[in-house]
């Protein structure tokens, strides 16, 4: 993986999201995989304000305060990649892919 700052890494991860859903069915996936999929992008950009916001903060308190709001989102999210992919939206390599990426990015939000 290249060097990304956690904001990078999580827009990184929402763009092959964005890509992956463009070759998905929805209608396969049925109501439960479209919430799924509609949580995961909402926590997902709700992670990557975060992100921002951490990287953006002047003071450590503001910082740590904006790291824990974006892990809490990139766990959602992470969690919703895993019910995603029980509606066959995301592959085993997709889940792993995109799993790694959501952890490098929590671990470098310190």
């Amino acid at each position: 993986m290249a060097n990304y700052s956690p904001a990078g890494l999580v827009k990184q991860v929402d763009g092959q999201v964005s890509r992956i859903l463009r070759q998905t069915d929805f209608i396969e996936a049925g109501e439960k995989g479209r919430k799924a999929v509609v949580e995961l992008r909402q926590n997902l950009a709700d992670a990557k304000i975060y992100a921002q916001d951490y990287e953006l903060s002047e003071m450590r308190q503001e910082q740590l305060d904006n790291a824990k709001q974006a892990n809490k989102w990139l766990e959602k999210a992470r969690q919703q990649v895993l019910r995603a992919s029980e509606f066959n939206i995301f592959s085993p390599i997709d889940v792993a892919h995109l799993s790694a990426q959501i952890d490098q990015a929590k671990a470098d939000l310190k």
